[in-house]
């Protein structure tokens, strides 16, 4: 694996609210997390709980109430990139278009942007498809579309919304073993929201766990399966299902308080 060199992150007292008065709401309370260079951290917890808000305050698209937020993305193109459920290409631009979108608005010369969209395409196994638009493209084929269209700004940080969460089975297995690939040869800094507890095992450093709204962090797991990751065998092994046991008893316990305060 490459070195690790991607974006630090550090995040102080976090606070998130939305509206005034009687109907505010506290979607995010008190957070505090340091993501080191080139880590992949997951986050895992109930609807509702505020995962979507932070990645999206990481990503400067909204702002916190109170609290700090510090990202260290110096020597990166640019800060960060998101990839979501849906891929959101452009159903009128073929995936070649799509992939150098970003390049294009940022003024990217036109022979450095090709050659940049060419190794994006190469990374994700898209050359052969360049030319199509996405309807003609299978689902896992636009989210590999996404996730080239995000490394190809050379991005400090990856920012990942349950960016599989709407794919079959296998089409969801290749992808996570695509995406830990890319990550071991890019020593890129990611955020991966997911409801999985075992996509989150499978393929961070760290699992944070965060509580039933308000969020706040509950707890943080290392996870320290060796890299390079077999996960087909490693979602197999004793040891994923005892974390996966243990994040799933936090878990409940969070959804059944979080159901008691709302049946008071």
């Amino acid at each position: 694996m490459v070195e690790r060199r991607g974006a630090a992150i550090r995040i102080s007292a976090l606070r998130k609210e939305y509206g005034v008065g009687p109907g505010r709401i506290v979607a995010l309370d008190g957070i505090d997390l340091t993501i080191r260079p080139g880590e992949f951290v997951c986050v895992v917890g109930p609807s509702g709980c505020g995962k979507s808000t932070l990645l999206r305050i990481l990503a400067g698209l909204d702002r916190a109430t109170t609290g700090a937020l510090d990202v260290d993305a110096a020597g990166w193109r640019v800060t960060n990139a998101m990839v979501f459920q849906d891929s959101g290409l452009f159903p009128w631009m073929t995936v070649e278009t799509n992939v150098g979108f970003g390049l294009m608005t940022r003024g990217v010369p036109a022979g450095e942007a090709a050659a940049r969209v060419d190794a994006a395409l190469k990374l994700v196994g898209l050359t052969k498809f360049r030319r199509h638009f996405p309807h003609q493209l299978s689902g896992g084929m636009r989210q590999r579309g996404a996730i080239a269209r995000a490394f190809v700004t050379d991005p400090g940080m990856l920012l990942m919304d349950e960016p599989f969460a709407a794919l079959d089975a296998q089409n969801r297995v290749i992808l996570q073993a695509e995406l830990v690939r890319l990550w071991e040869e890019t020593g890129k800094t990611v955020v991966y929201i997911t409801h999985s507890i075992e996509e989150a095992l499978l393929l961070g450093d760290r699992t944070v766990v965060m509580t039933a709204q308000p969020g706040r962090i509950k707890k943080i797991i290392d996870v320290t399966f060796p890299h390079p990751r077999d996960l087909i065998a490693l979602s197999a092994s004793a040891e994923l299902g005892e974390l996966k046991l243990a994040i799933w008893r936090i878990l409940e316990e969070e959804v059944m308080r979080a159901r008691a305060e709302i049946e008071r």
